[in-house]
């Protein structure tokens, strides 16, 4: 591969997935659709506005999609959508490779 005409979208698509904890909040949804509180409750670190950030950044690049029911109280779900389940593969991959090389006590390494 020659890496000086590797198409910009390349990294457009790592500006995106890597931001801190999109891949975890990616990781929550492969489970299925989530409330805020479920997502929050599995990412406990992540503070809630942390939290309403990245969803509405994936929201809008198409990755999440977020529905709203009309109950008392209105329930709102997000789900990953089509392009954001065809992370699946990536996310497992980084996550097959993190077991295998990242130590847990140290990322620098």
């Amino acid at each position: 591969m020659d890496y000086n005409t590797m198409c910009p979208k390349y990294e457009v698509a790592i500006e995106i997935i890597g931001k801190k904890w999109t891949g975890l909040i990616i990781r929550v949804l492969m489970g299925g659709p989530k409330r805020f509180k479920d997502i929050k409750s599995q990412i406990p670190e992540m503070s809630d506005r942390m939290l309403t950030e990245r969803m509405k950044e994936l929201e809008s690049v198409g990755i999440v999609k977020r529905s709203v029911y009309p109950e008392t109280p209105v329930r709102i779900e997000y789900a990953l959508t089509e392009k954001g389940n065809s992370l699946k593969t990536i996310i497992n991959e980084i996550q097959t490779w993190s077991e295998q090389w990242v130590d847990h006590c140290s990322a620098s390494e």
